[in-house]
């Protein structure tokens, strides 16, 4: 393997965590999948860095680094908050889970096509999908309501065009 594959199988790991995440998000297994998605950008945090340190940084990087993303912070996330706060909404609770990866996937793909340095454009997928995650866990007994604004407000937030620093 050389050592370009490196942030690829890191990118990986991602992805792996998100996909569990899902999976024990159906077993009822809140605190576990949430700890997961905080792996998750664990790693996603290190891809990205290592591809640069290592001159590994490829196309093929940049894509799977999204879909990726999208599963982890997008898909994820929104299942948390899904079986945890909107399953008894109806519609509702279905327009609101899917909102949140659809807005992810409009960031991801504009992130992905502008060449901006110093500031992201609108929340990242990273931030707002460990955000919800979190809250939907530590959130319980809160109104549903209040999870509704806050998956609304992160979702608009990730599609907007608010300058946020890079850390």
């Amino acid at each position: 393997m050389t050592k370009k594959w490196i942030p690829n199988l890191l990118t990986i790991i991602n992805l792996f965590a998100g996909v569990v995440a899902i999976m024990l998000s159906f077993g009822g297994k809140w605190l576990l999948a949430a700890g997961l998605i905080m792996g998750a950008a664990l790693f996603d945090s290190l891809d990205g860095r290592i591809a640069r340190r290592l001159n590994a940084t490829s196309e093929f990087g940049k894509e799977l680094d999204s879909l990726a993303d999208l599963v982890s912070f997008g898909v994820a996330p929104a299942t948390i908050a899904y079986l945890m706060h909107f399953t008894g909404i109806g519609w509702s609770g279905y327009i609101l889970a899917a909102l949140f990866p659809v807005c992810g996937a409009l960031r991801l793909a504009r992130f992905n096509l502008a060449n901006i340095r110093g500031y992201f454009l609108g929340l990242p997928i990273t931030g707002a999908g460990s955000l919800l995650a979190v809250f939907s866990v530590i959130g319980q007994g809160i109104p549903v309501a209040v999870h509704s604004l806050v998956v609304i407000v992160l979702s608009g937030l990730m599609v907007s065009t608010i300058k946020v620093p890079k850390i």
